[in-house]
């Protein structure tokens, strides 16, 4: 058998397993990203609310840009699974910051400010992109 052939099926079920266990790590950390926001994003977005789909949209994008860096570094499942953890968790913080820096961002974002949201997702994407290069290392 050719071993271009033998490298594919030897390596695409492990790509399959590293893709699905990344895409479950987005999952959760979306889910528990929406845990710690005091607002329904989805509510707002159907409500026409541009902010809050801003707002989401950088908080799915900020989560997913470490994982990838921990995906694409990992030696193995258990790598992706510990250093995704941590990225999560430091992504999770990012919101914190946001919210810490302008008063009352659940409100508003809730109130469509634009401003806030733009601001919020630059600080959600900034710390992704260290933070992938901190897992990259």
């Amino acid at each position: 058998m050719d071993p271009v052939i033998q490298s594919f099926l030897a390596g695409f079920p492990v790509l399959l397993l590293h893709f699905a266990v990344t895409l479950g790590m987005l999952l959760i950390g979306v889910t528990i990203y929406h845990f710690v926001t005091p607002y329904h994003e989805l509510r707002l977005i159907r409500n026409g609310n541009t902010a809050a789909a801003l707002s989401i949209s950088g908080a799915i994008i900020g989560l997913a840009i470490p994982l990838a860096i921990c995906m694409a570094t990992s030696v193995n499942v258990w790598d992706i699974v510990i250093w995704g953890i941590v990225t999560l968790l430091i992504q999770i913080l990012a919101y914190r910051i946001g919210d810490a820096l302008l008063k009352d961002l659940p409100t508003r974002i809730e109130n469509g400010e634009m401003g806030a949201a733009i601001l919020v997702v630059s600080i959600k994407l900034a710390i992704s992109f260290i933070n992938a290069a901190a897992v990259a290392g």
